[in-house]
This record gives structure tokens, sequence and C-alpha cells, in this order.
């Protein structure tokens, strides 16, 4: 994956606790484009990357839009981001990239938010706007002074479609809910975005009523219970490569790849962000992730190694190794710094070039 580099032109303060960042690209090159339900990776530095949603307009070139929300306890990126990046700083991120994408052909979408989970959230439905497709937001906040964007969903050409819930309790909320998802429309969409608990409750209200293929969420982090789940050894077979490796009980499929010098791709290795998906020949997966839908689970012909392991003793993968190799390859003759990864060695040390990246681990794990 080759880095963008980007200068933070603006700097706001959207609601409490949050920040939107508005980033440029300098010179005569556009960025990247992409569609509404978007994100990239950014690289904070001291070996941390975090996936933000992009939350601007997709038709603008000459810039990107994150918002960040400062987390209490943080593992590092929002604190970096809140209280490091500052405009006239330059960031390294990675290019767009879209699991979460709206149906726009859909009668109906139904859009639902909670927190920072407004961010994908406000991109569609301004892209649905924009087609004159037929839809609604709710936006779920603890109170009037958290929701982010508030002036441009109040006060934008479809502030008639948007609904707040503020300060709901848990049983108001899973009552909100439930009335909101009640009405399933025939060709209509879900999606959701927010934090776990309100994703697990919306998500189970949303089962109740629609059809699997029409419910669509995106995660910001793991669900706990799975990644606490008990392990235990397998091996996995590296089909194209014709070769057998053992994926110990305290190990990931991604930390042996690495460990034997095959290249994988990766980036949030918490199962989220659906990089690391690998097409799976045979046996049974023991899916770990938060990215896979229902369908691609019961289907069993791919899992996120990063965090999946095996429900038996193997698997068997059908990896392009040549494939990744030969993109990375390409990426370092024409000069460009490959995607770090967590292991990164080189600590912020306050220069304005935010995310400086280890040039020997890329974007792909060798």
């Amino acid at each position: 994956m080759v880095l963008i580099n980007v200068e933070v032109k603006k700097v706001t303060r959207e609601a409490y606790g949050i920040r939107s960042f508005l980033l440029a690209k300098k010179g005569l090159f556009r960025l990247p484009a992409y569609t509404p339900g978007a994100h990239i990776d950014v690289y904070c530095g001291e070996g941390i990357i975090r996936q933000c949603s992009l939350c601007g307009d997709p038709t603008d070139r000459r810039h990107l839009m994150i918002a960040v929300r400062q987390v209490d306890p943080s593992r590092g990126g929002s604190d970096l981001i809140h209280h490091v990046v500052n405009e006239g700083d330059r960031l390294e991120i990675g290019a767009p990239r879209n699991n979460f994408s709206p149906d726009e052909t859909a009668t109906h979408s139904l859009l639902l938010a909670a927190g920072i989970g407004i961010t994908p959230i406000i991109a569609m439905a301004d892209r649905l706007h924009a087609l004159g497709q037929s839809f609604e937001l709710h936006h779920f906040s603890r109170a009037p002074e958290y929701p982010a964007f508030r002036g441009r969903l109040t006060q934008g050409s479809f502030a008639d479609r948007v609904t707040f819930y503020e300060g709901l309790d848990v049983a108001r909320t899973g009552r909100a809910l439930d009335d909101i998802l009640a009405g399933p429309v025939a060709g209509g969409k879900v999606y959701m975005c927010g934090p776990g608990p309100f994703m697990d409750r919306t998500l189970a209200a949303a089962q109740v009523q629609w059809p699997q293929d029409a419910i669509n969420l995106e995660r910001f982090a793991a669900k706990p219970a799975l990644a606490g789940a008990p392990t235990k050894p397998f091996d996995v077979e590296l089909a194209r490569r014709y070769v057998t490796l053992n994926v110990g009980a305290d190990e990931t499929i991604l930390d042996v790849l690495e460990t034997n010098e095959v290249d994988a791709a990766f980036s949030c290795e918490q199962g989220v962000c659906g990089t690391c998906v690998t097409d799976l020949l045979s046996g049974t997966p023991e899916n770990r992730d938060s990215f896979l839908s229902a369908g691609q689970r019961t289907s069993g012909n791919a899992m996120c190694i990063c965090v999946s392991r095996a429900a038996g003793e193997k698997l068997v993968l059908d990896f392009q190794v040549e494939r990744l190799r030969w993109m990375s390859e390409v990426s370092m003759n024409i000069g460009k710094r490959l995607a770090s990864c967590c292991a990164c060695s080189q600590p912020y040390t306050g220069s304005s070039a935010i995310g400086t990246s280890n040039p020997s681990k890329a974007g792909v794990r060798r």
C-alpha cells in the first residue's frame, strides 16, 4: 500500500470530544476517488494506525475530511490526533477503502448512527439526497452537546429526514430502535454504525424484522467476547506456495506468515477493516472478526487471517503470494514508502511530519 502525504488544512471542534480534520494534497495531483462509507488508515506516529471514516464531499478531489472522537481510555490514536495534530502539520494516510458503501438502487435506506458512527452515515445521507433517493437518518447520543455535525444535519437540505435521540437510557434506546426497525420496506436497506453496545442492540432489532441481506453494519472495534475466546494450535496450508505452517495457540495466522516471510496484506489487526480477508479452499474457520457478513460466514469461503482461526485441525488458504510481493516491489521501485505496521519503531519526535513510518515494515507483512 502506497502512503499519501497530506497537510492538515483545518481543524474544527464538531462536538464535545470530537474534532474534524480537513486534509489536503499539495501540488497538481488529486486525491484518490472514493464513495460514501469509505475509510482511510491514518498513521499517527509511535507505531499507531487508526481507521477513520471519510465524511466530506467525495466529488472534492483536493480534500478529505475525517472526524475523530477523544476516547477515554485511549489506545493512543485519539490522544495523538487530538493533542498533537494541528493545522499545518503533515500526515501520512492510506488510500480510501470501502466495505460499507450504500446501495444506491434501494427503495428506501434506513441510516442509524450513534456517537462517532455518524461519520460514514452522514456521507451516505449526502449521497442519497443528491441522487433523490428515499432515506431517513436516526442519530443517537448521550446529550445535546455530543452529536457531531449537528449544524450540517439540522440546517442542511435533508434536515427533515433527520431525527435525534438524546440522553435515552438503555431501555428507551432499545424501544426506540424496535420502533424504527418495525416496518421493513421491500427492497430497502439498513445501515448502522456506532459503539459496540449500540451495534449489538440495533442488529438484534433489525434481525427480527429485516432480511439478513438488507442489513449492513460497520464496527470500530472487535467484539471483546470474540477476541478473548480460548485458542488451540492448528495447521494452515498455503495452496499456491505448497507449504504448511503451524499456528500456535498464542499466535495468529498473520503472525506465522510474518515469521516465515510470507507477504500478507493487513491493517487493523482486530478483524474490523477487512484488509486481510483471504479465500479459504478447505477447512472450517472459527470466525472471530467483526467484518464478514452472515452470508460470508455461512459460505465459509473466506476469513480474516489477523484474528480468525481454525475450528478443526487444518485450513487451506488460496494465498496470492506472488501478486502481493509484486505489488510491494513495484511500490518500492517507484520510490514510494510502504505502509508500516503497528511494530513501527519510529516514535513521535516533535517534527511537524506526523506519522513517520518505518520503511522496513511494508503495507504487506513480509
